[in-house]
């Protein structure tokens, strides 16, 4: 019964992501919560995702491939929607872009080490990053519709720059790793 459920989260984060694209499209602040309230749809399907495919022993190889993809996806597509959007401006594009860059620095580096039989698992710091990263694209995603005493926009712009700089570190620690056996 649950033999493909964690690969059936994965795929409902990736059906989510255009439903938060269309999200942006509609008018007042009705579309902030409806945006917000597919990507916590999302970012939910991301923690259970992980956590059923480890409690029933289901780790598949297309789980594997399509996690990270998902991941990817809907955090690439609403960092690019917030900015396209202008909830994420000014100096906070570039940690954005940090955030961004990393993403896909980490993948190239996955699939090149995937091709030499190396595996990178996930550190615990970069569990937390993306914790503070999910948190930080949901308050941006609330944004102006927050009730005044929640200053969604402050909270989600200095959490995104916490996980900005916890992804420059990991980063590095993942490009560490990886350069050891690039060298051999």
């Amino acid at each position: 019964m649950f033999s493909t459920f964690p690969n059936t989260l994965t795929s409902s984060r990736i059906i989510l992501v255009p439903f938060i694209i269309g999200s942006f499209y509609i008018e007042g602040h009705i579309g902030n919560w409806i945006g917000f309230s597919f990507y916590f749809l999302a970012s939910i399907t991301d923690f259970f995702d992980g956590y059923f495919a480890r409690k029933l022993n289901q780790n598949s190889k297309l789980g594997k491939f399509m996690d990270p993809i998902a991941d990817k996806l809907l955090v690439a597509t609403t960092i690019l929607m917030l900015v396209a959007f202008d909830r994420i401006h000014d100096y906070s594009i570039l940690a954005a872009v940090v955030i961004l860059c990393r993403e896909f620095a980490v993948s190239g580096l996955r699939e090149f080490l995937a091709d030499l039989k190396v595996s990178v698992p996930v550190t615990f710091l970069a569990k937390w990053k993306t914790t503070l990263q999910m948190f930080a694209l949901g308050f941006l995603l609330v944004g102006e519709a927050s009730p005044e005493a929640i200053p969604s926009i402050l909270i989600g712009t200095i959490l995104l720059w916490i996980a900005a700089i916890l992804t420059i570190y990991t980063g590095w620690d993942y490009l560490r790793a990886g350069l050891k056996h690039m060298e051999e």
